[in-house]
């Protein structure tokens, strides 16, 4: 089927003509679209169309909207697209005063017209620091219980909560109709807002809702937004850039304002502008209102050869006004673009009444506007131009005083902080107090904003006074949280000179854990093994340091030092806290899982999980439990299991703000899936968890990631790109037994480097596991298909002796565990290569729980007996290959498939790419087994979240499924999706 039938099995419903372009859209959206078109400033109902069918909007330019043509259309094009059911995202940019707030106003306007739900948000210098203000504005409070409240004990991030608290509600809005979200100067956008937007583009692109980010280039984080935009245009958004105005434009706009067209000494004024809109128009009504320009028969021409520079004119605007209200302003303009009446009369000690002459005249002139419970100036230019008057002493003074008023009324110190961290001196200790109490208010929900606090506190702060160290500890909790663990380590040393004895425990506790997270877990157990020698550390923290020593060592493979330290905890459990304990059963648990011992391993896990959930471990130590209890069931092959533990897993993350684990739940899921041979279910899942470690900062959590798409390439037969991956993995920093994956990634390593026709380049990333017991164990565990593989590079290699202490191994754990099969497949498999043993190949190619390796030891019995002499070994090794082909095809491991077809081709057999039809590219027969369920939940109306608890899914993998879906249907909405789903497959609306 081509893409062109992929379209037409789409169900009738009455937009679809629209959006295929077969009809016009109704006059009631098009006659609006090109209404709002008409205007940069004043009220667009000024200029209505004649008729629905007026001026096409492609070829016209408008009174008081001139030359943004190409602009506006592609605005249309997006509220077109949102009404008939698809989201997108433009991204505007420009100086100021080019018409990036008009273009917003006119989307916001046509859009309401148009029966689009609308959202309006704008963030602000003097609110920057507030987590997720611009949103909660533009979606109203009400409307979401943000979780900075809740009680969760320590430094725990809340971000993934938020978020959460963000996008369920909003896609339940969007579910009810299309809407259209904007967000104005987004330059001063909190971090927290940037990843919001950032998340929920991404999550809900498949729903109706439309965006518009407006920024002015040049200002605020520039770095840290031109990633987003970066990010944002890579995943289809558009972006518009607003260029001064070209000499038609410029005409056009002089004429609407004057009535009258303009000689060459008029449009002069232009230059003056830099042919800026905002400055040409108020230049214009100036010169107007003063008879510097003549008008007559329908010319204008100058009066006065002297031309004023604009910026001066916008000053004239000032100096003009009473110097009651010069000073007022200059108060407001300090208070912010926005500010409130209250706030205003508090600061000039003055009762509201008798602002309201000065007031009065500010609005008549044009400087300030309503806006709904407060005042704001007009534009920001006339901001800029009112606090520019100000001299920068004044300047800091005031935000001082206003920083000083607003911490007195109590309540939180953030609003205070954006006045103060402008204002401070160093040893300010008023200001600096203010800074620690706003660091502590936001390091849950916005760890970003915190660090930047703390550290402009430390940056005033003298390095004698004792407080330093409090707001340095602040700070390396905030960057811990955010993954810049370099520069957390680099604040503890200094620290850890100046503190308390107390503090200093907590910092180098910290710091051991930091050192962890960093992929070091040798400094790491030697930071808290040192600890541990205090005689005065508390409790609490020398269980903290206790479990670290742990899972330092669990990281290190140094299983024998870990069970000498567990089993002394554990034959005295009074004297260690309950995370210690739960420390010391995770490591016997792995101990008894790379000894063979399955069972007891499983023991150990589910009594730490019995402590994890009932005892006083830290919230940051009791996912792990979780995770290794998945880890077991995979290596188990009890899939389900493993799904349902990494569940539990992930909401642990979530709600005990253990972010910096959050990418892990999909790397774990992505390992599952690739075990059961859905493999494009684990490149779904590996892509969500890199795209969640970047959007944490957790980078060095990307690697396990890029080890699972390289295997898959392998598999593929995309060589060049596997090797592409391994490169980036090599470069990424590294915390390989945060991971579970060290065993892994070695592995993973070595398949791409013998994918390469490396073979001793393989043996020698596999050296240390040949020669080494305990990682022979761990990697036979965790990498089932392992033990055959690496017998057969030993092999290959001429290291037979190597592929001897191999197969003892596997039959070791098989011996073990006889309850649990996949060990003695795997060990069947790698002594049928050993032996040349065809009773044994035949026992794995028939008994292997996972669909690749099942194929694997087929393939290498029928290589065994096409080596045999005689006509019934022949066809049996024929029929042995042509089951390693169809193994291999079902899973699509393509290059698998054609080595197998070429040891086909040499016994004189020949068969198609396929043994079963190939996948149609486009349509409903298109779809995988998982993206039909998905597409099934969705069409019956779940939210994303809900199909992905439904499904053991990520919700980012659950977006990635619909974007696939969306285009191999060719479809733009949910609502089309459903049409198709009740048409091609209505079982899939039936609850099962």
């Amino acid at each position: 089927m081509n893409r062109g039938e992929g379209r037409r099995i789409a169900c009738s419903c009455d937009f679809r003509n629209f959006l295929r372009g077969n009809h016009r859209p109704d006059p009631v959206l098009w006659g609006r679209l090109r209404l709002v078109s008409h205007g940069y400033m004043g009220d667009t109902s000024r200029y209505a169309p004649e008729t629905a069918d007026g001026p096409d909007s492609r070829r016209s330019s408008w009174p008081g909207w001139r030359g943004r043509t190409r602009e506006w259309e592609l605005v249309a094009d997006l509220l077109r697209a949102a009404r008939a059911g698809r989201g997108g995202v433009l991204l505007v940019e420009g100086q100021p005063g080019v018409g990036k707030t008009r273009l917003l106003d006119m989307a916001a306007a046509a859009a309401t017209e148009a029966g689009l739900e609308v959202a309006r948000g704008v963030a602000d210098e003097l609110t920057q620091l507030i987590p997720l203000a611009p949103l909660t504005s533009a979606l109203g409070e009400a409307g979401f219980a943000l979780s900075t409240a809740r009680d969760i004990p320590g430094p725990a991030d809340q971000r993934l909560l938020l978020l959460e608290d963000l996008q369920e509600p909003l896609e339940r809005r969007v579910a009810q109709g299309p809407m259209l979200i904007t967000l104005d100067d987004v330059q001063w956008a909190d971090p927290m807002t940037l990843l919001a937007v950032r998340s929920l583009t991404r999550d809900l692109a498949s729903s109706p809702l439309a965006w518009m980010l407006a920024r002015t280039s040049g200002s605020g984080d520039a770095p840290r937004l031109d990633r987003l935009f970066r990010l944002l245009e890579r995943e289809g958004a558009t972006r518009i850039r607003l260029d001064p105005l070209d000499g038609g434009a410029v005409a056009e706009v002089v004429a609407d304002v004057l009535g009258a067209a303009p000689e060459p000494d008029v449009l002069a004024l232009a230059e003056i502008a830099d042919a800026n809109p905002f400055l040409l128009v108020d230049l214009l009504e100036k010169l107007k209102s003063e008879g510097g320009i003549q008008v007559s028969d329908g010319r204008a021409r100058m009066v006065s050869t002297r031309l004023p520079r604009a910026q001066a004119v916008t000053r004239a605007r000032l100096d003009e006004l009473s110097a009651p209200t010069r000073h007022l302003l200059q108060v407001a303009g300090v208070l912010g673009r926005s500010f409130s009446v209250k706030d205003l009369a508090e600061m000039l000690g003055e009762s509201t009444g008798d602002l309201l002459p000065m007031l009065e005249e500010a609005t008549s002139a044009g400087i300030i506007k309503s806006a709904g419970y407060e005042l704001a100036f007009r534009h920001d230019l006339l901001w800029e131009a009112v606090t520019g008057t100000l001299p920068t002493a004044v300047r800091r003074a005031l935000h001082h005083e206003a920083g000083e008023m607003l911490l007195k009324r109590g309540g939180s110190a953030v609003p205070a902080a954006a006045h103060l961290i402008r204002s401070a001196s160093r040893g300010d200790a008023w200001a600096l107090l203010g800074l620690d109490q706003a660091a502590r208010e936001v390091l849950r929900s916005s760890p970003q904003t915190a660090a930047d606090l703390a550290k402009r506190a430390l940056e005033l702060t003298d390095p004698a006074d004792p407080d330093w160290v409090g707001r340095a500890a602040t700070a390396v909790d905030a960057l811990t949280a955010m993954g810049r663990l370099s520069e957390a380590a680099d604040l503890v040393r200094p620290a850890l000179s100046r503190a308390s004895p107390r503090l200093a425990h907590r910092l180098r506790c910290a710091l051991a854990y930091i050192l962890l997270l960093s992929g070091r877990p040798a400094d790491a157990v030697g930071e808290a093994e040192s600890l541990l020698s205090e005689q005065d550390l508390s409790d609490d923290l020398r269980g903290v340091a206790e479990w670290t020593v742990f899972w330092g060592l669990i990281s290190l493979n140094d299983l024998t030092n870990g069970q000498r330290r567990a089993e002394a905890v554990l034959a005295d459990r009074d004297r260690h806290s309950d995370a210690a304990v739960a420390g010391a059963l995770l490591m016997l648990s792995r101990f008894a899982m790379v000894d063979g011992r399955v069972a007891d391993s499983f023991a150990h896990l589910n009594e730490a999980l019995r402590i994890a959930n009932s005892g006083t471990v830290e919230a940051i130590q009791r996912p792990y439990a979780r995770l290794l209890l998945s880890l077991n069931y995979r290596c188990l092959c009890q899939f389900d299991a493993a799904d349902m533990a990494i569940q539990t897993a992930q909401e642990d993350i979530k709600t005990l703000g253990v972010t910096v684990l959050a990418a892990q739940p999909a790397l774990f899921r992505a390992r599952v899936k690739l075990a059961v041979g859905r493999f494009d279910d684990a490149v779904a899942e590996a892509q969500a968890a890199m795209m969640i470690a970047d959007d944490m900062g957790t980078q060095g959590f990307i690697r396990v990631g890029l080890s699972i798409l390289a295997y898959i390439d392998v598999r593929q037969g995309h060589i060049d790109a596997a090797v592409g991956h391994i490169e980036r993995y090599l470069s990424q920093p590294g915390a390989p037994g945060m991971l579970f994956g060290s065993a892994w990634e070695r592995w993973v390593e070595a398949v791409v480097a013998e994918a390469r026709g490396d073979l001793e380049g393989a043996m020698d990333i596999l050296r240390p596991t040949y020669t080494d017991k305990e990682k022979q164990r761990w990697t036979l565990i965790t990498v089932p298909l392992g033990a055959a593989w690496m017998t057969r590079l030993a092999l290959a290699t001429g290291h037979r002796p190597y592929a001897e202490t191999i197969v003892d191994t596997a039959e070791h754990l098989a011996g073990n565990n006889p309850d649990y099969p996949v060990f003695a497949a795997a060990a069947a498999h790698a002594r049928g290569l050993l032996r040349q043993d065809p009773a044994a190949l035949d026992c794995a190619a028939a008994n292997h729980p996972q669909p690749w390796e099942r194929a694997s030891a087929a393939e290498d019995l029928g290589v065994l007996l096409a080596a045999t002499t005689g006509a019934s070994a022949r066809k049996q090794a024929v029929d042995r290959l042509d089951q390693a082909l169809d193994g291999y095809q079902r899973v699509g491991a393509l290059r698998d498939a054609a080595r197998v077809r070429a040891r086909l081709r040499a016994l004189g057999v020949r068969r198609r790419h396929w043994v079963q039809p190939q996948r149609p590219a486009f349509g409903w027969d298109s779809l995988t087994d998982t993206e039909r369920a998905v597409a099934g939940l969705i069409a019956r109306g779940m939210t994303n979240r809900q199909a992905a608890a439904r499904m053991f899914l990520s919700p980012h993998t659950v977006s990635t499924h619909l974007r696939r879906i969306f285009a191999k249907l060719d479809i733009a909405s949910r609502v089309e999706l459903a049409c198709i789903v009740a048409e091609k497959c209505p079982a899939l609306l039936r609850d099962s």
